[in-house]
């Protein structure tokens, strides 16, 4: 292993984030090319938060856009701010300014609404962190725009003409794969794919986030949820879910899984109404008693 993704490894567990040589290679290659990174998986196995711990080792700001089903360019890039400038119109009139003058000054840069995405071009002190939450979750027309963007680091205002990135930003995407992304945007980034956590990352994980969480306990709790993600679930839950529930677990003072503190509390993992009642209490406590056996040597 080079040196460099040792060190960046040990910087990333520092801040609490374990990850494999595999992704710690991706992060070091998109931050000294100034590449774009995809980064796919199911939902909760880390990627929102690779890009928020990127942001902490680089000391900068972390800008998010959240995509969703609908997302317009304006919405992600910028906005009028219509209230303040129909109030400077209305303070203008029966003064004698000249129109012009007065169209200019409400639409400059003091009446615009900076979005994330212009908001991560125009960052004046350093490169942030840009992170596309959920890609795959806006539409095509917005993908087509985000790869222009991502090409240039530059977009024109009409009203105020080109602005280019000082800074270019360091650019995270995450994508759940719940439509497929187009060749162009993939080709354009660098990409990792994040599977659901091993049973020795996952106590590590464990280990590293609740540190007062006893051996024992951590390795019930992930091998419990090795079994549970390999049930047919709506929605199989991720290190969040996992360490909600370990945190719950302490506040109960357990020290080892139980099947009636299990049963209580499942809605920490499980999410959906149809995987709750699938699961009855004796699967539970089935599941309960291959997570308390130690594996034969």
């Amino acid at each position: 292993m080079k040196p460099e993704i040792r060190d960046l490894l040990a910087s990333l567990e520092a801040e609490g984030y374990v990850a494999e040589p595999a992704t710690a290679t991706a992060v070091f290659l998109a931050r000294a090319m100034r590449k774009p990174l995809l980064v796919e998986g199911d939902a909760g196995v880390g990627k929102t938060e690779l890009a928020k711990v990127l942001a902490r080792l680089l000391g900068t700001e972390l800008i998010r856009l959240q995509c969703y089903e609908g997302l317009d360019v304006q919405t992600a890039l910028y906005e009028w701010d219509y209230p303040r400038q129909l109030l400077r119109l209305r303070m203008s009139e029966g003064r004698g300014e000249d129109p012009r003058e007065v169209e200019a000054r409400i639409f400059s840069r003091e009446y615009l609404l900076e979005r994330p995405l212009l908001r991560a071009i125009t960052h004046a002190d350093r490169a942030p962190v840009l992170l596309v939450d959920e890609v795959d979750r806006a539409d095509d027309g917005f993908e087509a725009f985000l790869l222009e963007l991502l090409s240039d680091f530059q977009v024109t205002i009409p009203e105020l003409g080109t602005i280019r990135a000082e800074h270019p930003p360091y650019v995270v995407l995450t994508s759940n794969r719940t439509r497929e992304l187009g060749d162009a945007l993939r080709r354009r980034c660098l990409y990792l794919y994040m599977e659901h956590p091993s049973l020795e990352k996952e106590v590590r994980i464990i280990r590293t986030r609740w540190p007062q969480a006893q051996e024992r306990l951590a390795r019930e709790v992930g091998r419990f949820l090795q079994a549970l993600r390999g049930r047919s679930l709506v929605k199989s839950p991720g290190v969040a879910e996992t360490l909600d529930w370990t945190q719950a677990l302490l506040t109960l003072r357990q020290d080892a899984l139980e099947p009636e503190v299990v049963t209580q509390t499942i809605g920490c993992l499980l999410k959906d109404r149809h995987d709750l009642e699938t699961l009855t209490p004796s699967e539970l406590a089935a599941l309960v008693t291959l997570a308390r056996e130690e594996p034969a040597s």
